[in-house]
């Protein structure tokens, strides 16, 4: 087994621990509320967050909840994390083909030369 084929293995275990992912980015956006009194009236405003994602070619918008920012943010960088693995597994083999090409082409000269 090549070095490459060794690192695509070990990075296709990594794959296999994926957890909850969400394609999608986290966003704090500073609102205001609209009531009159509110401090935000006044220009100190409310932080808010929402998730930004593309969907049938458009950008949408959802609101994220306090209680859930964290687990939202944990499915963010699982996303990350999932789609840079799968970078590295392409490329790994991407080069197993090209090792693979060369090995046949010098294979070919060797007994095109006897």
């Amino acid at each position: 087994m090549s070095r490459f084929e060794t690192q695509r293995a070990a990075k296709l275990r990594q794959l296999q621990q994926t957890g909850p992912l969400v394609a999608a980015s986290l966003c704090r956006r500073d609102v205001r509320c609209g009531r009159p009194g509110c401090r935000c009236a006044q220009g100190a405003k409310h932080p808010s967050w929402c998730l930004t994602f593309k969907h049938q070619g458009k950008t949408r918008t959802v609101h994220v909840p306090r209680d859930l920012i964290e687990e939202v943010r944990t499915w963010v960088k699982e996303y990350r994390r999932t789609k840079q693995l799968v970078a590295q597994i392409s490329e790994q083999s991407v080069q197993i083909i090209r090792r693979y090409v060369s090995a046949q082409r010098a294979a070919a000269r060797v007994n095109a030369s006897r």
